[in-house]
């Protein structure tokens, strides 16, 4: 039997509701990614949805408010005894996490070399950054309440949907941050007690496409938000 017959023969076996039925409870997959890895995907792919509709909302708001928006630059600018730098503690933010997002590709690297010692550490490294990252935010958002008298609504410095629209991104994006540090901790944990020498090391680059989605979210706050 010819090889064109043989193929015609199997398809003939899969026609029909039989065939469909068989191929269905065989549980097909047709680009062989793993769960864990696909249900990432979907669930990054809804966090997009959700910070699309925010950036989306504070643009529409922007545009259409009467009242003159904030200067960025004057609100989120520091003094450090001599003249206010605009910016520095933004900049310093974005340096932070665009530096994790490094050690995180470089923990990814080492968890498929089997390098325990080192995935753990540069994951744990990677989660100091977050913190710190979350630290700063949380050192700006008292800064602004406390000293500046920022509400979600009302601020002294122009458009009353300053302040509102400032604590929800940077409030869910924070909480997001807070959320992988400690994802990262818990994974470096396992990882360091060998909880995936036999089963690998995916679940370092499942927590690596989190932590990059992370990062990336915050370059389109940092060019929407604070350049703006």
């Amino acid at each position: 039997m010819s090889q064109d017959s043989t193929i015609s023969s199997e398809l003939s076996h899969a026609d029909g509701m039989k065939g469909f039925v068989k191929d269905w409870s065989s549980d097909k997959q047709t680009f062989h990614v793993p769960w864990g890895k696909a249900m990432m995907w979907i669930f990054l792919l809804s966090d997009t949805f959700i910070f699309t509709c925010f950036l989306t909302g504070y643009l529409n708001v922007r545009a259409s408010t009467r009242v003159e928006w904030p200067n960025p630059s004057e609100v989120f600018a520091l003094s450090f005894g001599g003249d206010p730098i605009p910016l520095i503690l933004i900049a310093i933010m974005t340096f932070i996490l665009i530096t994790s997002s490094g050690t995180m590709a470089m923990a990814v690297n080492m968890g498929y070399r089997k390098d325990r010692a080192k995935t753990a550490s540069l994951m744990l490294i990677t989660a100091a950054f977050g913190a710190m990252f979350v630290g700063m935010q949380a050192f700006e958002w008292t800064k602004l309440i406390i000293d500046e008298g920022v509400r979600p609504w009302s601020n002294p410095f122009g458009a009353p949907q300053f302040g509102a629209i400032f604590f929800m991104i940077t409030g869910f994006h924070g909480m997001h941050v807070s959320i992988g540090v400690i994802y990262l901790v818990v994974v470096a944990m396992k990882v360091l007690r060998g909880d995936y020498e036999k089963r690998g090391y995916e679940i370092v680059e499942i927590t690596g496409l989190y932590w990059h989605f992370v990062d990336l979210v915050w370059v389109f706050i940092f060019a929407f938000f604070y350049l703006w």
